[in-house]
């Protein structure tokens, strides 16, 4: 059973996808195939979140001529996460140590996982096979950094972004799941809550991606040249691609096939149903009319928003706290991040890292019974609320830090940017000798 603060401020959350001790005999616990069959499901569906509904939706909002490269930087980061993952970064999440900052060695190249071993579910006694847990883990471990990309699109050195997002995901990425989803974990042990992945996703990858974003400098034209979307129609379809995606992200989180993984997959319409029709009221009240590019940022706030909460708000609450997130987001697209003057180019920071940090401080709202949460009846939501706010200081001085170190590196051993003469061309002849689009 999940347990929330009470008036102390004491808690000790199971904040999914926590992962406790595995299950090496498993005894008289049962594998429910149907849990089984939905963790499947939901791994191919985050899998579609990022091939190609990212790739897609960034590659919409960039200019022509650097279509393919985001196409290939979120190729690529996918693999080579995907390498690191089985290799060792399951073992620094989940390895099985008690320390607070990383689960350790014992699972170096899955040692000891076979057909039979089995990960816990949240209902006592069930399990689900280890190797679809590592899966399942496997592709949210690939979608975080690739994240991080659109907020330097245009302009980063392809083999800097693949030396900077091996050691971002070393040490940054790993040590933030652990301390956020495993049980012997710094933040899990606060008992902040985060369903599926707020602060571990896109806290985590907005204030790493506004940290790119100073330290790669603004594109050349800033300000002056047209950076229009060069297609809404790619962005809309890769953004429909992220929200059926988004699904598995959710709803999966809940690892099992139950009621709770119903309450995440409604809240995953409400939330960003809630966001769009914000974000279309703000802009028609203030620009005049509504945009499409304006629906699908919506859409995605709104999503980011409810994710540490998807499984704990109730549906009319997630739809309040995405249309609230969806407001504050556009604030600091429109306003903020053009009073400091950055380049954070397919808004990252102001919406998924503004938006994870709305949604995980709402979720310590939401959870609230008195608002249709489930928090029990001891819950305090000024106390939940308090230590959401830690874990997102946590997380935002771990990723902050980290990011400006390890861009610092990539910098100084590979150069960050590309020339200016290569930035004009754009980076998908001059990076990868091909064109997206042929005339």
């Amino acid at each position: 059973m999940r347990k929330f603060a009470t008036t102390t401020g004491l808690a000790a959350a199971l904040s999914a996808p926590a992962l406790p001790v595995l299950a090496q005999n498993p005894g008289d616990t049962v594998m429910n195939k149907g849990d089984a069959a939905w963790m499947m499901v939901s791994t191919l569906l985050v899998l579609m979140m990022i091939l190609p509904g990212l790739a897609l939706f960034y590659g919409g909002l960039v200019r022509s001529k650097n279509m393919l490269s985001v196409l290939m930087q979120c190729t690529l980061i996918t693999a080579m996460v995907m390498a690191i993952w089985v290799i060792y970064g399951y073992s620094f999440a989940f390895g099985g140590a008690t320390g607070p900052f990383w689960g350790g060695t014992a699972k170096l190249f899955l040692a000891g996982v076979t057909a039979e071993s089995m990960a816990p579910t949240f209902t006592d006694g069930v399990v689900i096979p280890e190797y679809v847990f590592i899966a399942f883990q496997m592709t949210f471990a690939a979608i975080t950094p690739a994240l991080i990309v659109g907020a330097f699109a245009e302009r980063i050195r392809f083999s800097a972004l693949l030396v900077f997002t091996l050691l971002w995901v070393t040490c940054v990425y790993f040590p933030v799941a652990h301390m956020v989803w495993d049980g012997a974990g710094l933040i899990f042990q606060m008992g902040a809550l985060d369903f599926a992945g707020g602060t571990v996703v896109h806290v985590n990858a907005g204030v790493a991606a506004l940290a790119g974003a100073i330290m790669v400098g603004r594109r050349a034209g800033f300000g002056r040249d047209m950076m229009a979307p060069h297609s809404m129609t790619l962005t809309m379809v890769g953004a429909a691609l992220l929200w059926v995606g988004w699904f598995g992200f959710n709803a999966g989180s809940n690892l099992e096939a139950n009621g709770g993984a119903g309450l995440a997959m409604i809240n995953t319409f409400t939330a960003p149903a809630g966001a769009i029709l914000a974000w279309c009221a703000i802009e028609a009240a203030l620009r005049g009319k509504a945009s499409m590019l304006g629906a699908a940022s919506g859409m995605i706030a709104g999503l980011v928003a409810v994710t540490p909460a998807a499984g704990t708000a109730g549906p009319v609450g997630a739809m309040a706290l995405g249309a609230i997130a969806s407001g504050v987001c556009y604030f600091f697209v429109s306003t903020v991040k053009s009073a400091l003057g950055y380049d954070d180019s397919l808004d990252v920071f102001g919406i998924h890292g503004i938006g994870g940090i709305v949604g995980a401080i709402g979720t310590g709202i939401f959870t609230a019974p008195g608002l249709g949460g489930t928090g029990g009846g001891d819950y305090s939501m000024a106390g939940q609320t308090w230590i959401q706010i830690q874990a997102i200081a946590i997380t935002i001085a771990w990723s902050g830090i980290g990011s400006v170190l390890l861009f610092g590196l990539a910098d100084m051993v590979l150069g960050l940017r590309v020339s200016e003469e290569t930035e004009r061309q754009g980076l998908d002849l001059a990076e990868h000798g091909e064109s997206a689009y042929h005339a």
